[in-house]
């Protein structure tokens, strides 16, 4: 099975230091959760991850199942088998949801096969609503424009079918609770545990353990300061609910 290995990651914006060592490793067939107050760096990894040129890697590395990560432009990542799920998907107007989803494929089949000319569309159309079923989609939206007037709960389910669609290796979750009420929670939280397998490795970012209800992490993880400070099972993150972050990060703080 593959995994996603970080070892030593320091990472600067704006020539601000961010992430001060960070080590993590997530396997495939596991949910891992990372939680953490405001500016601990948590989407500063997720871009970092995925290959946004505002972060500056310093130092560290990292791997997914042996491929250095950190050598290759974010297309390259994202045909590895690495996805993300924004915090704010941005909207196309004039792209309609399954032009977009169909491109993505192609593209990640042909960096497979040079040669590859494309999903034949009736096959495109076949996969597309089976994978919309699956996430209890209404299929009227594959006609929209990319994220155009949808609500909260619409662009994250849409970034959900995205990575049903893509098949990823590691699927990182930025924030994906970030603006949902109570029920679109619910729905976004089934489809994902619908793509749950052991081919699939997934990390949630998140600030609430709300969500965590839903997706049962194996393992969940404090981010402070830069770097990973405490790790535990689901019972960790029911404790930072109950009683917030200074008992795990004042000794942290003492420390610096």
């Amino acid at each position: 099975m593959a995994s996603l290995k970080i070892h030593n990651l320091y990472v600067s914006v704006d020539d601000l230091p961010i992430l001060k060592g960070l080590n993590l490793v997530i396997p495939q067939g596991e949910v891992h959760a990372i939680m953490g107050p405001n500016g601990t760096g948590k989407s500063t990894l997720a871009y970092t991850l995925m290959g946004h040129p505002r972060y500056k890697i310093t130092r560290g590395e990292v791997k997914l199942n042996g491929t250095d990560l950190l050598a290759l432009p974010p297309e390259a990542r994202s045909k590895l088998g690495m996805f993300l799920a924004f915090q704010y998907p941005v909207a196309i107007p004039g792209v309609s949801v399954a032009n977009f989803l169909r491109s993505a494929v192609n593209a990640h089949r042909k960096s497979e096969d040079p040669d590859y000319k494309g999903i034949p569309i009736l096959e495109f159309r076949k996969l597309l609503t089976e994978k919309m079923k699956l996430l209890k989609m209404d299929l009227s939206m594959a006609g929209r424009y990319l994220n155009d007037g949808f609500s909260g709960g619409e662009k994250k389910r849409v970034e959900i079918l995205q990575m049903a669609m893509l098949d990823p290796r590691i699927a990182i979750l930025d924030e994906t609770d970030s603006g949902l009420d109570i029920d679109a929670l619910r729905i976004v939280s089934e489809g994902i545990n619908t793509l749950k397998s052991k081919n699939l490795g997934i990390l949630i970012i998140t600030h609430y353990q709300r969500i965590l209800n839903y997706l049962k992490p194996d393992v969940v993880h404090v981010m402070f300061n830069g770097r990973i400070i405490r790790t535990g099972g689901p019972e960790l993150a029911q404790k930072l609910e109950k009683e917030g972050y200074e008992w795990v990060t004042k000794s942290e703080s003492s420390t610096d």
